[in-house]
């Protein structure tokens, strides 16, 4: 009798263990920090940035602004939040996308723009500038492992 209680209380314990282990293991998870969400926009250097958006809008149909053109999208987690892409020609002689010597820059989407300069600073990245804000939202430019300026964009959508 002694064993089957020593057995049962083994049991109930080893499962209790688990089911804690598992509820800390999976709370880490979901409570790391969520960094990119989409892509914000793309960005690239040509000759003739106005020339370029008119060649787009007239060959491939794009539904330009003065900045290039805006697609509109839906969030999967919540599909009445409305979300934006961003196409965008810039001069080539641009100095936007400095010190980046490269023809391009990205921009993500992120969740919460201050919480993850403050963990990119501790991982040692380079952080460009210092964030700047907008009625459309929060912006810095950082530097990625090659040295290409890709910038953060945290929306107010």
């Amino acid at each position: 009798m002694k064993k089957s209680i020593f057995i049962t209380l083994i049991t109930v314990t080893s499962f209790c263990a688990g089911y804690a282990f598992n509820n800390a293991f999976n709370k880490q998870k979901t409570t790391r920090m969520k960094k990119v969400t989409g892509i914000g926009g793309i960005f690239f250097k040509c000759k003739d940035p106005k020339k370029m958006t008119e060649w787009y809008q007239q060959h491939l149909g794009l539904i330009t602004n003065p900045y290039g053109a805006t697609f509109e999208w839906y969030e999967g987690d919540d599909s009445t939040k409305k979300a934006q892409t961003q196409w965008t020609p810039f001069a080539e002689n641009t100095k936007y996308f400095e010190p980046s010597q490269k023809d391009w820059m990205i921009n993500y989407r992120v969740d919460n723009l201050e919480a993850l300069v403050a963990e990119l600073k501790k991982e040692g990245v380079t952080i460009v500038d210092t964030i700047e804000s907008y009625p459309y939202g929060k912006f810095v430019h950082i530097l990625d492992a090659e040295g290409n300026k890709v910038q953060l964009w945290e929306a107010v959508d």
